[in-house]
């Protein structure tokens, strides 16, 4: 009997190989997806789902039940910078609650605050309601190999203690920063290894916010004389509460005395609450040298650690999954080149680099308060002090909370698959995005007609934009994509809002929702092109180093 070979072999369920389990079926690729929890969540470790994640939730379908979470859509957004719950307000950064907040002009969706134990069972659904995916918990990677052809992996059932072998065409690693799939691929992380040694406690009080004034917040950042020093945030909207102890480069283990009189401090007052789960981990900043050895590929945290200031990481981690996901499918499929896996870490690693390094300044800015001894002295003195520390923090810490650049604004400069046409990019801003259709960019958001927006074109395959009119042109680019085998898909568009943001007459969309190419004119060598955009044919760009990818040379025109 000839043996079973799985399409993609995926390792670890936490929301980065749940989405990528569930994009694969969801493109009608077989997936085995093993994880060695049972998936329980006991310590969230995410709670932002930023607007790009909840654009690819809108393709998946997902937007109603993360919209339906438990987590009160009501509840104020603020950001508060305080000496404790009960002392002074330094300042504060005013949000709205998540359902009473407007998508920005940017997307059709807004950002949404739904916790990980609220966000993985709506991705474990999401997968597991795929015919062509297998979610399979209490199993854990053992070891794997690789050849030119296959992987064969082993597992182990955590209750039961057995082995199997199971063979696949590829294995893609979302195991975490302790990734074993990376460590068996032999790719390294760089960076900084040790960025704070903090403590996380959850607690539960139901009373908390009857204890204090400052009204409802989600994260309350903790100022004393000696700087900034802990957070909380608000975890569920009603009892759970994180609180964070940000901690230095010394590593020091709390006992739960000190963890209470910690608490009893941020809050200010002596009361009544529960500990939960107490988690002590070390804050990164680390990056893997590159996402794929043969056919093995990381993505999330086991290709990127940063710190959790700003909200990144998980983020960064779905738009891994969404990129490599397609490539997958082509080659499995067959119209796609080897060079199309090739491009996954061409594109994704510098973005890596880009949210890790954003995520690091956030920390620092969020720890750049110097001592002031007079802070909570009853003085005018102590006034004065306060409302400088106050102003400042409040100027340096608006970075963070507006970071709509750092969501849809990232671009594959130099991708192998993406042919430039020498348009000037917009600056990589992190607070803001200017909406392009240049290659390599994010394809932007307008309103067409019938109420759809245009990113509810793409996903599936490719997606040929086509303005003024100019259908029966795109013939020979369509016929050059059947060739291949190419899906693709020729849309008109008739407002001209949409055609003077495209800024084209044609533009190619790839299935993640990126510019693969525009022009105002069907190039003669349409195959060339094709060959191109599907990772079949040398790039119009290659990229250099690992950091500040660079263009080496300029591919004649497909004309």
């Amino acid at each position: 009997m000839q043996e079973k070979v799985e399409p993609v072999l995926v390792v670890g369920a936490g929301p980065i190989g749940l989405a990528l389990a569930g994009d694969l079926g969801w493109r009608g690729v077989g997936c085995v997806l093993i994880e060695q929890s049972d998936g329980s969540i006991y310590q969230p470790r995410m709670d932002m789902v930023g607007v790009r994640t909840m654009e690819f939730c809108r393709r998946w379908g997902l937007v109603p039940a993360v919209e339906a979470s438990p987590y009160p859509r009501d509840y104020a957004q603020d950001n508060i910078y305080l000496t404790s719950l009960t002392g002074y307000e330094l300042g504060r950064e005013r949000f709205p609650g998540i359902g009473q907040a407007a998508p920005p002009k940017e997307s059709p969706q807004r950002r949404e605050r739904c916790p990980q134990n609220m966000f993985d069972p709506i991705l474990r659904e999401f997968a597991a309601s795929q015919k062509t995916v297998a979610l399979r918990y209490r199993t854990q990677l053992v070891s794997f190999t690789q050849n030119s052809e296959l992987v064969t992996a082993i597992v182990e059932n955590a209750d039961t203690g057995a082995r199997e072998k199971i063979s696949a065409r590829y294995i893609v690693g979302c195991d975490g920063a302790r990734s074993l799939v990376r460590e068996t691929l032999g790719i390294r992380m760089q960076g900084n290894p040790v960025l704070t040694y903090t403590t996380n406690v959850i607690f539960r009080c139901p009373h908390l916010l009857s204890l204090h004034h400052k009204g409802k917040a989600y994260r309350h950042i903790f100022i004393g004389p000696e700087g900034t020093w802990s957070t909380i945030v608000a975890i569920n909207g009603r009892d759970q509460w994180r609180f964070s102890i940000i901690g230095g480069s010394e590593q020091h283990e709390y006992t739960t005395p000190e963890i209470e009189a910690a608490i009893r401090r941020a809050v200010g007052c002596d009361f009544d609450f529960e500990i939960l789960s107490v988690l002590p981990w070390v804050r990164r900043e680390l990056v893997a040298e590159h996402y794929r050895n043969g056919r093995g590929f990381i993505a999330g945290d086991a290709a990127h650690v940063m710190s959790p200031t700003g909200g990144f990481g998980m983020n960064t981690g779905i738009q891994d999954i969404v990129d490599l996901s397609w490539k997958l499918a082509a080659r499995l499929e067959g119209w796609g080149g080897e060079g199309l896996l090739d491009s996954y870490s061409i594109e994704r690693q510098p973005i890596g680099i880009r949210n890790v390094t954003e995520a690091s300044g956030n920390l620092r800015r969020m720890l750049s308060v110097p001592p002031h001894a007079d802070l909570l002295d009853t003085t005018p003195q102590g006034a004065v002090t306060r409302d400088k520390v106050g102003r400042a923090f409040a100027e340096t810490m608006s970075r963070e909370w507006h970071t709509m650049g750092v969501h849809l604004g990232y671009r594959y400069e130099a991708s192998p698959i993406c042919w430039p046409d020498n348009s000037e990019a917009p600056p990589d801003d992190p607070r803001t995005c200017v909406p392009t259709a240049r290659p390599g960019h994010r394809a932007p958001h307008a309103w067409l007609a019938d109420g759809r927006s245009t990113l509810d074109l793409f996903g599936r395959g490719f997606t040929l934009l086509v303005f003024g009119g100019n259908a029966d042109a795109a013939a020979p680019l369509l016929h050059a994509a059947a060739e291949r085998k190419l899906p693709m898909t020729l849309v008109s568009v008739a407002e001209p809002h949409i055609a003077a943001l495209y800024q084209r007459k044609f533009v190619l969309v790839r299935p993640d929702g990126h510019v693969a190419w525009r022009d105002d004119r069907i190039p003669k060598n349409v195959l060339r092109l094709i060959d191109v955009v599907r990772g079949a044919a040398e790039a119009p760009v290659v990229a250099a180093e690992r950091v500040g990818w660079v263009e080496r040379e300029r591919n004649p025109s497909p004309t």
